[in-house]
């Protein structure tokens, strides 16, 4: 295991103004960081991000209020490697030694673990046992606990699982049709982007009222790991990913929802060990799989008009939002509200007017002018209101860190 140098500063004090709050938030992709002041409000003082991880031209990406963006190259071939160069972006830039507290997104604490707390070592063992239910997050997940931990020594973490939204999934959403045995053992549906959808619900009541928060509400949570969830009574009623974060909606390079039998043929047919279906299905597949190019739909955006096969993984991510669109519509009663949020949600028009195309039969309609400008109400008429709302994953950390770690209710 490479080395790294010791922090030059003394890690902060106690959670008051001036010193921080770092959180952390792993995904598949990408890492998002950022960094706040908890004096009177929780202050962003910086943020930013380590994207396309594993690929050629991963680079830190920078933001200070008032200040011009910064973009670094960070070779950052896996997560891990990116966590390292993180924090020695911020020991240089003398950001470290102001760091009072650190959360973490965590996608999965199993059965046990689906409230937010501090890190322990018993907790840390928990989740190394859990890791057969997120292999491809969990170990990451961990990694950067570990890290963090070893260059602050002393400095309280918190961590906040995705699937605490997820708690109160109705029996009927939450059951998986297998012998029942399965789940006394915690084999269920879970759900995961839980800090995206709970900071979505609070901001769709800021913007339009309690009435609508407590509505028939559709969340699509689209990035290089996707999902949807929908919402009734301000209560989560059922969501796309189930006992792992690998299915429902087609991802970036995982399958979603896919038949047991091909699983089974697969592993028949080419002798496919665990280990290797895994690979397959979680790392080759989804849009990488289907364009044979690239997992970001950035990429795919750019290249569908000359390459079929980009062009066939964009029309498939639409069409699998606009089925789930639809599934959700008929599990509420009816939609009132449809939000789309994360990197693809916030940012590609074409795949939010690919997703509700064709749904104007229950009063999804959008306003071209609106969509093509990233509007924050991209809908037209008196039907479906439909919302563009930008996520903020990490405001949820701070403020359960702030809570925990500080005592604020």
């Amino acid at each position: 295991m490479a080395t790294h140098p010791a922090t030059n500063s003394t890690p902060a004090g106690p959670l008051r103004s001036g010193n921080r709050i770092l959180t952390i938030n792993g995904g598949s992709s990408s890492i998002k960081f950022a960094l706040y002041d908890p004096g009177e409000s929780l202050q962003k003082t910086l943020a930013g991000a380590i994207e396309r991880i594993g690929l050629a031209d991963s680079s830190l990406h920078v933001n200070k209020p008032g200040q011009p963006n910064e973009k670094h190259p960070l070779p950052a071939g896996d997560p891990a490697t990116a966590i390292t160069g993180l924090i020695d972006w911020l020991d240089r830039a003398g950001e470290l030694g102001k760091v009072a507290a650190i959360g973490y997104r965590v996608v999965h604490g199993g059965p046990a673990h689906t409230e937010p707390q501090t890190v322990t070592p018993e907790l840390l063992a928990d989740l190394r046992q859990a890791i057969p239910l997120a292999p491809n997050h969990l170990p990451i997940e961990i990694r950067l606990i570990e890290t963090a931990a070893a260059r602050l020594p002393g400095v309280p973490q918190v961590v906040c699982f995705d699937t605490t939204f997820h708690n109160h999934l109705p029996t009927v959403a939450r059951t998986l049709p297998i012998p029942r045995r399965y789940a006394a053992a915690g084999v269920h549906r879970y759900g995961f982007h839980g800090l995206s959808y709970a900071y979505l619900l609070e901001e769709l009541e800021k913007l339009a009222g309690p009435e609508a928060a407590r509505g028939r509400v559709i969340f699509a949570h689209l990035g290089n790991g996707a999902s949807l969830a929908a919402v009734r009574d301000a209560q989560c009623v059922d969501t796309t990913m189930g006992f792992t974060p690998d299915g429902g909606l087609v991802m970036g390079t995982r399958t979603g929802d896919l038949d047991p039998g091909v699983l089974i043929y697969l592993v028949r047919t080419e002798k496919l060990s665990p280990d290797q279906l895994e690979d397959l299905v979680t790392k080759q597949s989804g849009l990488l799989g289907v364009s044979e190019t690239s997992p970001d739909m950035r990429d795919l955006l750019a290249r569908r008009d000359n390459d079929p096969r980009a062009a066939e993984a964009v029309a498939l991510f639409c069409y699998q939002i606009r089925k789930w669109i639809g599934a959700f519509a008929a599990a509420l009663g009816g939609v009132d509200t449809l939000v789309f949020a994360g990197g693809i949600g916030e940012h590609a028009a074409e795949v939010r007017a690919g997703a509700c195309d064709g749904l104007g039969f229950f009063g999804v309609a959008l306003d071209p002018t609106a969509n093509a400008a990233n509007a924050p109400v991209i809908s037209a008429g008196d039907g479906v209101t439909v919302r563009v709302i930008p996520t903020d994953e990490e405001l949820m950390i701070a403020r359960t860190v702030l809570r925990i770690v500080g005592g604020n209710s």
